[in-house]
């Protein structure tokens, strides 16, 4: 059963440090080399001098230190599940930001879905050995309906906003510290019969789990957890992006399919279809495929026979922009590109409970939660809600 837990968080002082715009920034895996400098510009205690330290990860521990020291970081006196809503777009999703017990993926509590590399996890684990330290969450999606969680959880955002703030993309968020000793205990329970699905930190739940084994974390712990952006798969607005794929080889013509003029009418024909776009030399075509779900069958029956004993890393560039993908066709960066549709969440859940791996970058959940609203410091002895 899912473990989802109040936590002591460790929090900027806003006293000290004033708008959290300033020290908040997206995930560590999504800015660009070139931005740091920015982000880091923005105040001196920017989350970026704690999530991308590059090599110098005992430099980040001892400014976390240094911040603790210096008051520019608390922990909360009392445990709190805190509830996050975030503005983008003319849409508004909501969630809850939760220490979530680490379960191996054979346990069906927590499910992966979709395969990953070894770089970014050896990254992880050097920080976490370093600051002992969650600083950013992971984003896990779960079905809430015919569950008490809808009624609960609306009754949380009901109240009033501890505080807000608004980035530079223009997204603007609003977080509730929610320390209610009873609506904790409902929440928890009506979490417990749930499986929760990894949309988003696959590399960091499993630097998790791996870090837990290395300290020993005993049960109840707080390195025992993982600190967990939870959201509805029926949330308006959970946003799921397609990864479309780019081949650096064209081994033999992919035919069969139907003709489209141009990309625009190549994607048109992908909605509430199982096919994949296809583009080489100018020209466009739509392949239908046999299955629920086109990535898993875009790459069984198209990608995976043209790579042969070639892997995916070798081969396979990846890109949300689909006109991205043809220009590096066009410019000879590639010799091929595939395109497809967002992913039915429901199939993937259905997928991820039958213990079936989707490729990698099979999914892109938009616009990631900041990192810097809240850590979980990851003490491997004590109660995770002890106060």
């Amino acid at each position: 059963m899912a473990g989802v837990h109040p936590f002591r968080g460790t929090r900027y002082d806003p006293l000290r440090v004033g708008d959290l715009a300033g020290v908040v920034a997206p995930p560590y895996d999504v800015i660009p080399d070139e931005r740091l400098a920015g982000y880091r510009e923005r105040s001196p205690y920017n989350v970026v001098r704690l999530t991308r330290p590059g090599a110098d990860y005992l430099g980040a521990a001892a400014l976390e230190l240094d911040w603790v020291e210096k008051g520019i970081l608390r922990e909360d006196p009392s445990p709190a599940f805190y509830l996050h809503e975030q503005a983008f777009d003319g849409r508004v999703r909501r969630g809850l930001l939760a220490a979530v017990r680490l379960s191996p993926y054979g346990a069906g509590d927590v499910l992966p879905h979709e395969r990953t590399h070894g770089g970014a996890k050896a990254d992880r684990l050097e920080l976490y050995r370093a600051t002992a330290t969650a600083f950013e969450p992971l984003w896990f999606v779960y079905r809430g309906a015919g569950t008490p969680l809808p009624r609960l959880l609306a009754a949380g955002f009901d109240a009033h906003p501890a505080l807000s703030f608004e980035t530079e993309a223009g997204e603007r968020h609003r977080l509730w510290i929610a320390t209610d000793t009873g609506w904790q205990g409902e929440v928890s329970a009506a979490f417990a019969g749930l499986p929760l699905l990894i949309a988003d930190g696959h590399h960091r739940y499993e630097t998790a789990l791996t870090y837990a084994a290395e300290v020993g974390a005993e049960p109840g712990s707080a390195a025992d957890h993982a600190l967990v952006l939870l959201v509805d798969i029926e949330d308006p607005g959970l946003v799921v992006l397609p990864t479309h794929r780019v081949m650096k080889i064209a081994p033999v013509a992919v035919t069969g399919g139907v003709p489209k003029p141009s990309l625009a009418d190549t994607l048109a024909g992908l909605k509430g279809q199982v096919s994949a776009g296809h583009y080489r030399a100018g020209q466009f075509q739509v392949l239908p495929l046999e299955g629920e779900l086109a990535l898993v069958e875009l790459h069984r029956q198209v990608i995976d026979n043209l790579l042969g004993k070639r892997s995916a890393e070798e081969v396979l560039m990846y890109t949300r922009d689909a006109e991205e993908a043809v220009r590096w066709v066009d410019e000879g960066r590639g010799q091929q590109a595939f395109f497809l549709d967002a992913p039915d969440l429901a199939v993937v859940l259905k997928f991820a409970q039958a213990g079936k791996v989707l490729p990698q970058k099979s999914t892109f959940f938009h616009p990631k939660p900041p990192s810097g609203m809240v850590f979980l410091r990851l003490d491997s002895k004590g109660a995770l809600n002890s106060n």
